[in-house]
């Protein structure tokens, strides 16, 4: 009699789904024989520039040392953020996206008997890390969408080890300022990590948004989680990383895999961050692309959440699955939320302009007329 190995998994694993990403465009077109050059994917928050010039040249010079294993300790990228980011080489942990920075956060301090705090509409893999480590997660509800960073602070109890707050938020776009920032943590205890998701944060142009890496010397206990998925453009290759103390990042390097992050992403990143002209373009688009969706729905009747991110969550006003399927069905890939407890709405990464209007024909078409 063969072992139900989904039996001997810890509680909290056998309760998790499968995190389930943004449909592929080669998938969709051989479920519904569509010519993939015609299919659109505004489901993933992906950079719709593609990656730079300078991260292709990078790249290529790379090529060559693929034999090699990739420097485990990641120097040249290390040392470029540390110089941007204003701290110590010691302070920076890599990871192989900013997803494995989350789970160095569950594996090194949480455990059965422990918990952290998160908000109601948050990412994902808060949940994941947490439940797959044996933890109690504590969601609170939102406020319009929102993080209600009073209610997470009252959540906070002896239990709690660690808080994921993510400005903006995903899958909603919501965000908070410096001054709500500030008052939360200054009241967080100092024995719970509090891990601030910034992996939109490059779309914020000035003042908008707080920085996390001002708050640093001030607060031992944070964590600033950041990517090159998003507006520098590298999804495919899986780069990301931390700022905090040194102690804590000490404490990741304990528990990381060796080698985490590849050569090529590792030169990729390292172009990537120096490349402000391409930096600047992604912002562009990515404003641009913001007022053509929000133009389009407004011209649909339709409500959305505002964003500060590179993606905007539209209310349909009925359920939205059907909806989804019918997009599919026209060749456009968005992503539904139901999952995060949003049935009604759609999730529509930033494309550019012709994909925009594109996702926007095809929703006209597909919306059911009252």
């Amino acid at each position: 009699m063969s072992c139900d190995f989904l039996a001997q998994a810890l509680p909290g694993v056998q309760k998790l789904s499968p995190y389930v990403p943004g449909k592929p465009v080669d998938e969709l077109a051989r479920e519904l024989n569509l010519d993939p050059l015609q299919i659109v994917k505004l489901a993933s928050n992906e950079n719709p520039l593609g990656p730079s010039q300078r991260v292709l040249e990078a790249i290529g010079q790379a090529l060559g040392e693929l034999t090699r294993y990739p420097d485990g300790n990641g120097f040249a990228l290390k040392s470029a953020l540390a110089q941007r980011c204003g701290v110590q080489v010691s302070q920076v942990t890599l990871g192989n996206g900013s997803n494995d920075i989350l789970e160095l956060v569950a594996r090194a301090y949480l455990a059965p008997g422990l918990s952290a705090v998160f908000s109601e509409h948050a990412f994902a893999v808060y949940p994941i890390v947490t439940q797959a480590v044996g933890a109690d997660a504590h969601v609170v509800p939102a406020k319009a969408f929102g993080h209600d960073l009073d209610a997470m602070l009252a959540a906070i109890d002896a239990q709690a080890r660690v808080v994921f707050i993510a400005n903006p938020n995903n899958p909603t776009g919501t965000w908070f300022g410096p001054q709500a920032l500030e008052a939360f943590l200054s009241r967080v205890p100092e024995n719970v990590l509090v891990v601030l998701d910034e992996a939109y944060i490059e779309y914020a142009e000035g003042d908008e948004l707080p920085d996390g890496l001002t708050y640093l010397a001030r607060y031992p206990n944070l964590l600033v989680s950041r990517t090159f998925s998003k507006a520098y453009g590298l999804a495919a290759l899986r780069v990301g990383y931390g700022i905090c103390s040194a102690q804590i990042a000490d404490v990741f390097n304990r528990v990381r895999q060796p080698f985490n992050v590849n050569s090529l992403a590792l030169a990729a990143a390292c172009a990537a961050l120096a490349d402000s002209d391409y930096l600047a373009a992604s912002r562009t688009v990515n404003d641009q692309g913001m007022a053509q969706l929000e133009a389009g729905f407004r011209q649909l009747g339709l409500s959305w959440i505002a964003s500060k991110a590179n993606f905007i969550a539209v209310d349909l006003g009925c359920e939205a699955m059907p909806i989804f399927q019918a997009l599919l069905r026209e060749g456009v890939i968005v992503r539904p939320v139901a999952n995060y407890g949003m049935p009604t709405y759609l999730r529509i990464s930033i494309g550019l302009p012709a994909e925009n209007a594109r996702f926007l024909e095809a929703l006209a078409k597909v919306l059911p007329r009252g």
